[in-house]
């Protein structure tokens, strides 16, 4: 049993699974709605919310916001972290969390891995 045993590993080594998970967290919030496989959506959902209640602080203490970038940069590229901190900030500010929501689409066809598609909530 896999008791206190958090995280996935995707048959990947360390490096690989950072990578990925960047990869994924990049593009979701770039498209604002990306299609993987379900396990995939489970593991980047609470990292995705985290970074959205990061950035909602962007709009304050200039102190904080550097922080914030910096550790916000580890994980996302520029472009990103820019549309973060302005566009889902603004976006929201009233809701305290809850931000994206993970649909089960069936399954794949060539692997029958489980499918869903992650999406930010309006």
């Amino acid at each position: 049993m896999r008791h206190l045993v958090k995280g996935r590993k995707f048959s990947r080594v360390k490096k690989q699974r950072t990578a990925l998970v960047k990869t994924l967290l990049g593009s979701l919030i770039m498209k604002e709605k990306i299609m993987t496989t379900e396990a995939k959506a489970k593991e980047i959902k609470p990292i995705v919310e985290n970074m959205i209640t990061k950035a909602k602080v962007l709009h304050g203490d200039e102190k904080k916001k550097v922080a914030v970038i910096r550790d916000l940069q580890k994980w996302l590229p520029a472009v990103a972290v820019k549309k973060l901190s302005g566009d889902f900030a603004k976006k929201f500010e009233t809701r305290s969390g809850g931000f994206c929501r993970i649909i089960k689409t069936g399954q794949r066809k060539s692997d029958g891995a489980k499918m869903a598609v992650i999406e930010f909530v309006n």
